[in-house]
């Protein structure tokens, strides 16, 4: 179903325009690890069907963090529309539902202070919003993770466009955090100029920062073909697909595959997120 000019308004008052000004990343006691890989230096590895599990996972994951973020805020909005200007919104997966509160860190980061509440009901277009008359004080996953969007788009820095930006749980209680650019026009899905940091898991230092794609590609429907085949863009920073590929592809009304192409490999990225290999590059010996 397509989105009316209100729906995608009302969507993009959930996204953030990073930088405003000049923002510098807090100094931080150990280096931070970039990952602007170039694949065409690597040596080539045939990846196993648990490193692509685990990509097609977080890119789901990635998908229903959106959908919930999206779909929380317009019940918000639609009870009270100025309820929650200038606070996060920070979703969260418990027992197979999404719960999605809306909040800030108070002036020392030591707790998040949460406004709204809104719980999934059956589906991620469904969700039923409770206003908390006295803010509760949230030192759980919340905080930790609001500490962790503050640390990230300080280093991501000032932008020209709005950003979406998601927090889901990582390794070792770590957790990673997107910023990937946000839909700002009916069909057309952008992909590219994103990033995934690894953030320690007291969410105040960076521990990773991934380069996921560069430029951003933002491709309008095609007036000829009626149903869109598959997308396909190459890939230079690794020789793996990322999780917002598999998010672009879910993210696509209807879902429409994309084929990625690396250095070594062609990749499908199929319309439930799987990943499967379609061919291998010739290796050089």
């Amino acid at each position: 179903m397509l989105e009316s000019r209100t729906q995608m308004k009302e969507r993009m008052k959930r996204t953030i325009y990073l930088g405003i000004g000049t923002l510098l990343l807090l100094a931080i006691a150990a280096p931070v690890v970039f990952r602007g890989r170039v694949a065409a230096a690597q040596e080539a590895v045939l990846p196993t069907a648990e490193v692509l599990g685990a990509i097609t996972a977080r890119g789901r994951l990635l998908y229903e963090y959106d959908q919930a973020a999206w779909h929380a805020t317009d019940a918000v909005q639609m009870a009270n529309p100025k309820a929650v200007e200038g606070q996060r919104y920070i979703a969260k997966k418990e027992n197979s539902k999404w719960k999605v509160v809306f909040g800030k860190l108070n002036n020392d980061h030591s707790r998040f202070d949460t406004s709204y509440e809104a719980d999934e009901q059956g589906t991620l277009r469904n969700f039923a919003v409770r206003e908390e008359l006295e803010e509760r004080k949230d030192e759980g996953f919340f905080l930790l993770a609001a500490r962790a969007m503050d640390v990230t788009v300080k280093d991501f820095g000032k932008t020209s466009r709005p950003y979406n930006i998601a927090v889901l749980p990582g390794p070792s209680e770590q957790l990673y955090v997107y910023l990937y650019p946000a839909q700002t026009k009916a069909r057309v899905y952008p992909l590219g100029g994103d990033v995934r940091y690894l953030v320690s898991a007291d969410g105040i230092k960076i521990l990773e920062k991934r380069q996921m794609h560069k430029t951003i590609i933002e491709n309008p429907p095609s007036k000829q073909a009626k149903k869109a085949v598959a997308g396909y863009h190459t890939h230079v920073l690794s020789d793996l697909p990322e999780d917002t590929d598999v998010f672009h592809v879910l993210a696509q009304d209807p879902p429409v595959p994309e084929m990625v192409g690396t250095s070594h490999f062609i990749y499908q990225v199929m319309t439930d997120g799987s990943i499967r290999i379609e061919k291998e590059r010739k290796r050089k010996k």
